[in-house]
């Protein structure tokens, strides 16, 4: 069964250089799934629903205790008030007494709110950091096993901002949402209770404002939704352009391309500046309308309650308390707008990091195959492939690999030599026919087994951020100090590695620019002779070299190559002159197959490379 996945990849607005560039989302579109991405959010919330609920608990409490605040100074005011009137008609005095053991009471209730929210901040606080925690592992998971087809279609700077700014984004913007969603909607409902138990009139006058408050939420909402969405999209964009031209500095200036790129990036920079200024003035509008409607029902407070205590229908001590309960009121529903603002945004982030987690992932069968006895046999069988339905590469493609065979394949650029060791690792699935390693269909195998079928040598080099030690050892983690030394100089770098400062304990720079292109080279056959697998891939490994390079990296090879199933990809001919079989390549079909005399004495194809190569070096 094919690979449905790579008829599915995603068409990049433009591509450049080796990652390419995802293009952001157009202006004005919206999320695709606004509650579908929240369901799937409570799921990862549901996980800590103990120290939610604790959370929520210690929230409502602090809520409950702040609520109360105002109804007591209410008391206090009212006692204070009636003393002075009877100190003043010589009837009584003011209960300080009273006045100061209610303050206290007071006091000790605001205490009890801080202590509450300190709490509830670090639970949430907790939760929001575990939930993010599981996300970049889940994403570094989820990197392993999507096929190639995805990264094919997003770029790098594209899928490091899901795993940092989005996963980052949705942190804040939860710890913030859920908070300020708990402590708003308790304390709403708290301020409207002891407002009904002050004055029912008064309660309805502050009432009228909600829908205004609700009119206003809705329509911010509306229009900043799309921008809040293309702001964390054209920001992957933007960390692609600087990943990507930080990556190629040496080829922008020398080519002097430094003004286009950062054309190129000030473009960019302009659309998140515009979606960033978009997204904030509107949701920036909400709070001073929100502030309006407070004020205007605050006003109307005033009147109606002033009117209420001159017919003595309130005491002084309700109207002071019920002014506080407004501002209580309208600062929660001003709250909410704030949290639909955090929403949007961590909606947008969270929206992405889940489209990436449900990215297709490669096929695994449940009863996979891994055989016990692995000599290096491989068998291309009628083999069919394209990377899309509308175009096909591998026509019809045939050949066998004995064990210890060295096979080279051989033919102009784009003729398909490099698909055909995609197929061998399974990075993609034959359309047609079968590709079988030691007698078991590919699709038949367990993917990790299969790759471990394998050691690789490319043209491309891949080093990491390490000691020469540390790279040499990624070819088998557990190999002793002696064995990565063996390797090396069985690769013949053991030399040059000795004249580096610390020699085995050199430190690789991150893109490994400290090193020559064959050092690079040596070290990956080092890492490839250490990994000990029955079958090899090199895959133009000395395109990129001097002549003396050249020859010291083929002694390496030939040595690798000792004994093991090989394909070798090779531009420069006279590197596989010693190949037991030679394809020739010619859009996606063999056009010859032989050794190298039996090919040059045909004077077909491969003769007129081979002699071309030589003509070009005399």
């Amino acid at each position: 069964m094919a690979d449905k996945t790579k008829t599915q990849i995603p068409k990049p607005t433009r591509r450049r250089g080796p990652m390419g560039r995802m293009g952001g989302m157009g202006r004005g579109e919206k999320a695709k799934d606004f509650k579908g991405t929240m369901r799937q959010l409570l799921g990862y919330i549901g996980q800590h629903k103990i120290a939610v609920f604790a959370a929520v608990a210690f929230a409502v409490c602090s809520v409950i205790f702040n609520i109360v605040g105002p109804k007591v100074l209410g008391q206090v005011t009212t006692k204070l008030f009636e003393g002075l009137v009877s100190k003043v008609n010589g009837t009584g005095d003011v209960d300080f007494a009273w006045i100061a053991k209610t303050l206290g009471f007071l006091l000790c209730l605001y205490l009890a709110s801080s202590v509450c929210s300190l709490i509830q901040g670090w639970l949430m606080t907790g939760v929001t950091q575990k939930i993010c925690y599981r996300m970049r592992k889940e994403i570094a998971a989820k990197i392993a096993v999507v096929p190639m087809s995805y990264f094919n279609g997003h770029s790098k700077g594209d899928v490091l901002s899901r795993i940092t700014n989005d996963v980052d984004t949705l942190g804040q913007s939860l710890n913030q949402s859920v908070t300020q969603l708990i402590t708003s909607v308790t304390q709403i409902i708290g301020v409207l209770v002891m407002m009904l138990s002050i004055s029912l009139p008064l309660t309805g006058v502050t009432v009228l404002t909600l829908p205004a408050a609700a009119i206003i939420l809705m329509v911010m909402i509306r229009f900043s939704q799309p921008y809040f969405r293309e702001q964390q999209q054209v920001l992957g964009t933007v960390n692609g352009i600087i990943e990507e031209d930080f990556a190629g500095q040496n080829v922008i200036q020398v080519f002097d391309r430094a003004e286009a790129s950062i054309e190129e990036f000030d473009k960019e920079n302009d659309r998140l500046f515009i979606s960033g200024w978009r997204s904030q003035f509107l949701s920036g509008l909400m709070m001073p309308l929100m502030s309006l409607v407070g004020n205007m029902g605050y006003v109307g407070v005033v009147v109606v309650g002033a009117q209420l205590a001159l017919t003595g229908n309130a005491t002084p001590g309700d109207i002071q308390s019920f002014i506080q309960y407004v501002r209580n009121f309208t600062q929660p529903v001003q709250q909410l707008g704030n949290v639909s603002n955090t929403m949007q945004s961590m909606a947008a982030a969270t929206e992405r990091v889940f489209e990436f987690l449900a990215a297709p992932e490669e096929e695994q069968k449940a009863d996979a195959q891994i055989p016990e006895k692995r000599p290096g046999h491989v068998e291309f069988d009628h083999v069919k492939f394209g990377y899309t339905p509308d175009k096909t590469i591998i026509h019809d493609f045939s050949c066998e690999a004995e064990p210890g065979q060295t096979i080279a394949i051989v033919g102009p650029t784009g003729a398909g030599k490099t698909t055909l060791i995609k197929l061998l690792q399974r990075f993609y699935d034959v359309d047609g026919g079968s590709l079988r390693v030691e007698g078991i269909d590919v699709r038949d195998w367990d993917r990790a087994a299969l790759r471990g079928e394998f050691a690789m040598v490319l043209q491309d080099t891949w080093l990491f951020n390490g000691t020469i030690r540390e790279n040499i050892r990624y070819g088998r983690p557990d190999a002793s100090d002696a064995e990565v030394e063996a390797a090396a100089r069985a690769a013949r770098c053991d030399h040059f590695i000795h004249t580096l400062a610390g020699g085995y304990d050199f430190m690789i720079n991150e893109e490994g620019t400290n090193l020559s292109q064959g050092q690079r080279q040596l070290v990956t056959i080092a890492r490839a002779i250490l990994a000990d697998r029955p079958a090899l891939i090199l895959d133009e490994a000395t395109s990129n070299v001097d002549t003396r390079t050249e020859e010291l990296i083929q002694r390496a090879m030939d040595a690798l190559m000792q004994g093991r199933t090989s394909f070798v990809i090779a531009h420069r001919l006279s590197t596989i002159r010693n190949a037991d079989v030679i394809l020739v390549i010619r859009d996606g079909d063999i056009v010859e197959k032989g050794t190298h005399d039996e090919l040059l004495a045909q004077g077909g194809f491969y003769a007129d490379l081979y002699n071309s190569q030589f003509d070009e070096a005399a």
